[in-house]
C-alpha cells in the first residue's frame, strides 16, 4: 500500500485546524491502495492551534519558532514526510478533504504526475464562487494567464491549495520560495520538468478576509514574479 503524507501547514487556525483534522481522518483512502500521514506545520501561531493539534495523537506537530510564511511551512512539511506522495491541504474549511478521492484516483490511472484540484473546471472562462470575492476570483483567473505566458501550460486553478505530488518529485525541485508564491514555483518547475500536471473538478467553500483569509495583493505581485523566474526550472 502506498503512502501520501498531508502537508498542513497552520497559522492561527484554532478555528479550524480540529474540524479539518477530523474531517481528513474520515476520508477513505484504504480501498484506493493509501493509507495516510498527517502532517501539520504550526508557523509560529499566536492562538491555540498547537493545543488543539495535540488533542489527535496520531498528527505529527511540526513548529516554527518564528513565523516564516506559508511556503517555508509547507517545505517543512515535506522535509517531515514519509509517504511516496505529498499531498498539501490548507489548514482552514475551504476543501474537502473527501476531494482526496478523485485526485488519487486521477493518480492510479496514469494519465497524471501531479494532480492539482480546480475549483473552477469549465475551462478558460470558469465561474466564480457565490461567497468568493472578485478580487480573490480575477486575481486567481489572472494568475492564470500568467502561467499560461510563462511556462506556455494554461491551468485552470495554479493557486487551489489542494495539490498532489510525488515526493521524490518534490525533492528534486529545490524549492525556494517561502511566501504564498511557493505554488507558482512549484507549478513552474514541475512544468519546466515535462511533467503533466492533471486537475480534476474540486469543492470550495471561501470565506472571508474577516474569517482569517490571509492572501492579498501583494501575493498576486509575487505570484507574477515568480513565474516568470522560475518559468524555465
Amino acid at each position: 500500500m502506498k503512502r501520501v503524507s498531508i502537508v498542513i501547514p497552520a497559522y492561527n487556525e484554532e478555528r479550524f485546524i480540529g474540524t479539518l483534522l477530523e474531517r481528513i481522518r474520515a476520508v477513505d483512502l484504504h480501498s484506493h491502495g493509501f493509507e495516510m500521514e498527517l502532517i501539520v506545520v504550526d508557523d509560529c501561531s499566536t492562538d491555540g492551534t498547537v493545543e488543539v493539534v495535540r488533542r489527535f495523537p496520531d498528527v505529527l506537530l511540526a513548529r516554527h519558532e518564528r513565523n516564516a510564511g506559508k511556503g517555508q511551512a509547507v517545505r517543512t512539511g515535506i522535509e517531515q514526510a514519509t509517504g511516496d506522495y505529498v499531498m498539501i491541504q490548507d489548514a482552514d474549511l475551504e476543501y474537502d478533504p473527501q476531494d482526496y478521492v478523485p485526485m488519487v484516483q486521477m493518480l492510479r490511472s496514469g494519465r497524471a504526475d501531479v494532480v492539482y484540484g480546480s475549483r473552477y473546471t469549465n475551462g478558460m472562462v470558469g465561474s466564480k464562487h457565490a461567497q468568493q470575492s472578485w478580487t480573490a476570483y480575477l486575481g486567481g483567473r489572472s494568475l492564470s494567464l500568467a502561467a499560461l505566458m510563462c511556462t506556455g501550460r494554461y491551468l485552470s486553478d495554479t493557486v487551489t491549495a489542494l495539490k498532489l505530488y510525488p515526493r521524490a518529485l518534490l525533492n528534486e525541485l529545490n524549492l525556494q520560495t517561502t511566501g504564498f508564491e511557493l505554488d507558482h514555483e512549484m507549478t513552474s518547475k514541475v512544468i519546466a520538468r515535462g511533467r503533466r500536471i492533471v486537475e480534476v473538478p474540486i469543492r470550495y467553500f471561501p470565506r472571508s478576509r474577516e474569517e482569517g483569509k490571509k492572501i492579498g495583493a501583494k501575493d498576486w505581485v509575487r505570484g507574477l514574479r515568480t513565474f516568470w523566474k522560475y518559468r524555465r526550472g
